[in-house]
């Protein structure tokens, strides 16, 4: 279909077109008349995150591109609309209560119809490019709209806090049980500690080990100095038992035995003496010898005296030796024990050290979670309040008929469309061109034609020049 029949066709039905469109138009209006006005509260929301003021870290979650979708499902919730309502006491209104036995039937319960009812007339848009989220409720009431809008703004703020606080209570609570159980722990470590140094008698571990290990590398040098004299006194002994007893140190550095030994060597020098001038038969002689063999008696029971002295010096230093030895040995499974009591004490102070450090670490986070809950500061905050609207924001005259016409026109070009198809008829040379698919070979004027038009051609064919005809004749 050309233009020319375009327009030709609404020419020949444009009294149907004109009734569409003026009833659309009309129904439109006295819709737009008829409906009850509404009014529209609008409040706004800032969601400014800041560090936490106990952590002093942001939470992740913030900057990611889905928190603002979340903050609209968290206003949409059934949670924020169930803080509406209480804080509203919509249940209780008596119209609210009537009309939930007559909608609902009494079925279910009111509080979800109310949500219903109230999430069908909230909007919840978030700005472009910022934290701010605006609220709007459409009621018939102004000031119901403005109290509905702001009771929303005030619930979800709260309930923001009530989502961040009810986990730090739970975690409080967790962290309260676990820190009562670190802390009997702990006592228990340091109760363990307390009877074990009390029952082994240590005070400063490390200071009475060093005292005994002194005293223990006393001993064994004094052990040492024992061994080398009593080696020595037992090579006396054996000296002094064999042939040459008159050889010890003893009997040489002895003043009795030196100085019978000189009485010795002045009797012998005197007995030669008087063998050679007096002979061996004088008593003089005989006296001296007698007196000889009295000296030689005497430093052999000097000398015996002296090497049985020996003997006894052995046996003194092998007792001392034996004894110097078993203390050694008593010190050093002394000191054997004390480290082992080191050892088992160091190990009950690491118990006690690991109990404190899991018991302030519990501290400290049992702390951070009852300031995490008692904290009242919100990421989100009222931007502005809704007031009641002066004006009601639907139905809108203006718009409405604007959509009237439109939709109106749409219509009555549609039905001339489809009444021009369902009785097809020749409006224009093109029709019967199309229809018959014969030449035109010209037109009849109108019987209401006034005068001859020239320029208009009478006879026509395909590809050959027409003839004019009277203005607005019929085809032939």
């Amino acid at each position: 279909m050309t233009f020319a029949q375009f327009i030709a066709v609404l020419r020949a039905r444009k009294w149907a077109a004109l009734g569409v469109f003026a009833f659309v138009v009309t129904a439109i209006v006295v819709i737009s008349l008829v409906l009850p006005k509404k009014y529209k509260g609008e409040a706004s929301v800032v969601i400014d995150v800041k560090p936490d003021p106990i952590t002093a870290f942001v939470n992740p979650s913030a900057i990611m591109p889905s928190f603002m979708a979340t903050q609209l499902d968290i206003l949409m919730s059934d949670r924020v609309a169930l803080r509406v309502i209480r804080d509203l006491r919509l249940t209780e209104v008596p119209g609210i209560r009537e009309q939930w036995q007559d909608d609902g039937e009494g079925k279910g319960t009111i509080e979800q119809y109310v949500i219903l009812f109230l999430q069908n007339y909230l909007d919840v848009k978030p700005s472009r490019e910022s934290n701010v989220i605006n609220i709007s409720f459409k009621s018939q009431d102004p000031t119901f709209a403005a109290a509905l809008a702001n009771a929303y703004a005030k619930a979800y703020i709260a309930t923001t806090l009530e989502l961040r606080a009810d986990p730090a209570q739970n975690f409080r609570k967790f962290f309260d049980t676990q820190t009562h159980d670190a802390r009997e722990a702990l006592e228990r470590a340091q109760a363990k500690l307390s009877a074990f140094q009390r029952e082994k008698g240590i005070i400063a571990t490390d200071e009475r080990l060093d005292v005994e290990n002194a005293r223990l590398n006393e001993l064994s040098s004094q052990l040492t100095q024992l061994q080398a004299i009593s080696a020595e006194s037992s090579s006396r002994q054996t000296q002094a038992q064999g042939t040459q007893t008159d050889r010890l140190q003893e009997v040489i550095n002895n003043p009795v035995i030196g100085g019978l030994k000189l009485d010795l060597s002045r009797a012998e020098a005197r007995l030669q003496e008087l063998s050679q001038r007096l002979g061996d038969a004088n008593p003089q002689v005989g006296e001296t010898k007698a007196n000889i063999a009295e000296l030689k008696r005497k430093i052999d029971s000097e000398t015996t005296r002296i090497s049985g002295g020996v003997s006894v010096s052995n046996t003194i230093n092998k007792s001392r030796e034996g004894q110097v030895r078993a203390s050694l040995d008593a010190q050093r499974m002394k000191v054997l024990e004390l480290k082992s009591s080191r050892d088992e004490v160091t190990v009950l102070q690491r118990e006690v050290e690991n109990a404190q450090r899991i018991y302030d670490g519990l501290a400290a986070r049992l702390s951070q979670t009852g300031l995490e809950a008692q904290n009242t500061q919100s990421y989100a905050s009222m931007l502005t309040v809704a007031l009641p609207p002066a004006e009601h924001s639907s139905p809108k005259l203006l718009l409405n008929t604007a959509v009237g016409i439109l939709l109106g026109g749409l219509l009555a070009v549609g039905v001339a469309l489809i009444l021009e198809l369902n009785d097809r008829r020749i409006r224009a040379l093109e029709d019967v061109v199309t229809a018959l698919g014969l030449p035109v070979l010209g037109t009849l004027p109108k019987p209401t034609a006034k005068r001859f038009n020239p320029a208009r051609p009478m006879l026509h064919s395909p590809g050959a020049p027409a003839l004019s005809a009277p203005d607005s004749g019929r085809s032939i």
